[in-house]
């Protein structure tokens, strides 16, 4: 949006005791003031910032209106202004959640971190002691510190530990100030063009871009309070205010020389110049004449309290860490001595807390007499700039999951700031696994892990994107909720990996093997529960060869000679030797070749062995044993059957799923 001479700015400045009007227009060579008007607030309309009294606001606020279109006979229908700093509620909050040790720390995990100190924090000033809700936007945050296995760290990405952790500072800012603000403009006919915080206002003039990369603390003292941000990488990390400010200074005199407080504030201003002596007359009408060395002494202790109060929050906000240098705004901060214990508190260089005034606003100009370049017209210069070159929208509307929502436009909101607000659950974004299984097989605990789950997905406008893509005005943000994995289910044929094989002689064979769960016979489809007590006994060598009707003389197991009481385990190889004078000659009417029975009343044909069992029939039906559906039922002419037991011609055999009949 270009502006000219005819195409004014108007930027407000709503503050505790005044209301600042600026209006003009931005040059190639700077900004430059066409009018300016303050007017004071007659009664304590505002406090803190916040506005108590909308209609006594808005007739200061139509004063000044009134005053500017007279200065410069137009008519001002749009508005830019700020939100106070003071108005803001910082939040610390520290999060630590418990992670898989043997699985790389992903970017996903730390930013669903990030987003549980967010919701921490959103909860606890969202929800006071009376249990009403105080709805409040996330404005911004910032990472204070990472914790890995409870030790401080600077990154997480990419290592392993069993706990990670986080300290967020998080900024909130009341809706009620927003609407106040909207509801006194439309008082008095102005439609709001750009809405800023104070802080952001006050750092677009007072610390240029190129500076905001260093860790620097802006100090807006104004009457009632004082209010910090903070700067570091570039943006504004934090924000903070403080109860202290210029009044408290002035009312020190007040009470020390029995004045009025119009006076007291001259005396005040007086301290803060090369002169000698004040005169003024107190409250008995009395005149007196003191050095102002005496008055000096007065505000002292005040002024202390103010730097030291100062310091104290800048530090409290950065961390637990002095600033690299301070930056002081506003009309309070205009006081001589205040600097520099500022700056011993922070041990820092005196030259590094600087009042910025006349300095950075150089490139100002103006041809209205009342207009001044010092501290106290930094933010509401600020507010006009920011509305002029950010050309942004002071609410932006965004779709989450096809919901409306309008969110306050901090130039940084990503998909997280989104999340954070709608209070979803940042747990979603880390993949859930299933539950796990606990049992005993064989007098040794097992515990098998239940399946990785699905973490939820993010879409910006149907892309893929994550919590820290950007998001704009009327972006479409998706978010399909992940799926936790399945729980562990696992049946005794799966810890046997299949049927149970060992090699006889070369020749592939079953092994007949007796199942107990909890002391009670099963089937290999058995699905495990937890806490069972899982027995599998293997048969002896000797009830091995017993079941294959083999004579030996000597038998090994694996190339060792074995004794018949060993026994044999899936996958062994068993040899067996005898003597050719003490071989038994087999009938030739005992060896069949082909056996002919009936499965779920169809016939099947088993060739190729010269005895059959049970388990042999699975090479020719087809069935799967794989996929537990209940309990596997297997008869032979309707009595129970083990996998081992004989088959004989004719015979009738079921095997089904309990839960399919």
């Amino acid at each position: 949006m270009q502006h000219t001479e005819n195409n004014l700015i108007f930027g407000l400045d709503i503050g505790t005791r005044s209301v600042v009007g600026i209006l003009g227009y931005e040059r190639e060579e700077g900004f430059h003031v066409v009018a300016s008007h303050m007017e004071f607030h007659e009664t304590r309309a505002m406090i803190d910032g916040q506005i108590h009294n909308i209609d006594h606001v808005a007739k200061v606020i139509q004063k000044v209106k009134n005053a500017l279109e007279k200065k410069t006979n137009s008519v001002l229908k749009k508005v830019c202004i700020a939100a106070a700093g003071r108005v803001l509620e910082t939040m610390e909050t520290t999060v630590h959640i418990d992670i898989d040790e043997t699985v790389d720390i992903t970017e996903e995990q730390v930013q669903s971190l990030e987003l549980q100190g967010i919701e921490k924090a959103m909860h606890k000033v969202n929800y006071q002691e009376n249990d009403q809700t105080l709805p409040f936007y996330c404005v911004g945050y910032t990472v204070t510190k990472y914790y890995l296995n409870r030790f401080e760290m600077t990154h997480l990405i990419g290592h392993k530990g069993a706990s990670i952790g986080v300290d967020v500072l998080s900024t909130f800012l009341p809706t009620e100030v927003v609407n106040s603000l909207y509801k006194v403009m439309d008082l008095v006919g102005l439609e709001v063009y750009s809405l800023t915080l104070e802080p952001i206002a006050a750092i677009h003039i007072a610390i240029p871009q190129a500076f905001r990369l260093l860790n620097i603390a802006l100090v807006d003292i104004g009457a009632g309070t004082s209010d910090i941000a903070i700067t570091k990488g570039g943006s504004i990390v934090a924000y903070g205010m403080i109860s202290n400010a210029g009044d408290e200074i002035t009312e020190s005199i007040v009470h020390h020389y029995l004045v009025d407080f119009s006076t007291a504030e001259k005396i005040k201003i007086k301290a803060s110049t090369k002169g000698k002596t004040v005169s003024f007359k107190d409250a008995l009408g009395l005149k007196q004449t003191v050095d102002l060395s005496e008055v000096r002494q007065v505000m002292e202790p005040a002024l202390q309290r103010l730097a030291t109060m100062i310091y104290t929050k800048i530090i409290e906000l950065n961390g637990g860490h002095a600033t690299n240098a301070v930056f002081i705004v506003g009309g309070g901060g205009q006081i001589k001595g205040l600097t520099s214990k500022i700056a011993h508190g922070l041990n820092i260089l005196d030259e590094r807390v600087a009042l910025r005034g006349k300095d950075v606003l150089t490139q100002i100009t103006s041809n209205d007499p009342h207009f001044k370049k010092n501290p106290e017209y930094v933010t509401p210069i600020g507010i006009c700039c920011t509305g002029l070159q950010n050309n942004h929208h002071d609410f932006i509307e965004v779709f989450f999951n096809d919901e409306s929502i309008r969110v306050f436009n901090t130039q940084r909101l990503t998909v997280m700031d989104i999340v954070a607000l709608k209070g979803i659950d940042p747990k979603v974004f880390i993949p859930k696994s299933g539950k796990d299984l606990s049992f005993t097989l064989n007098g040794e605990i097992q515990n098998v892990k239940g399946f990785l789950g699905e973490p939820a997905t993010v879409y910006v406008n149907h892309k893929k994107s994550d919590l820290s893509t950007p998001i704009a005005m009327h972006d479409y943000i998706t978010l399909v909720y992940g799926k936790k994995g399945a729980d562990c289910v696992i049946t005794i044929d799966n810890l046997l990996k299949g049927s149970p094989y060992f090699v006889l002689n070369g020749e592939k064979k079953l092994l007949d093997l007796q199942i107990f769960v909890n002391n009670t016979k099963k089937s290999p489809m058995y699905v495990i529960a937890e806490g069972d007590d899982v027995q599998i006994v293997y048969p002896t060598l000797q009830q091995v060869l017993d079941g294959f009707s083999i004579d030996y003389t000597v038998a090994f197991i694996n190339e060792s000679e074995a004794e018949r009481s060993q026994k044999v385990y899936i996958n062994d190889q068993v040899h067996t030797f005898f003597e050719e004078s003490e071989k038994e000659s087999v009938p030739q009417n005992k060896i069949e070749k082909e056996l002919y029975i009936i499965v779920n009343q169809h016939p099947v044909v088993l060739t190729g062995k010269e005895t059959y069992v049970f388990v042999d029939i699975f090479d020719v039906i087809d069935f799967d044993r794989t996929q537990a559906k209940g309990n596997l039922i297997t008869t032979i002419n309707q009595k129970t059957a083990g996998y081992m037991d004989f088959l004989h011609a004719g015979d009738q055999i079921e095997i089904y799923w309990e839960k399919e009949r």
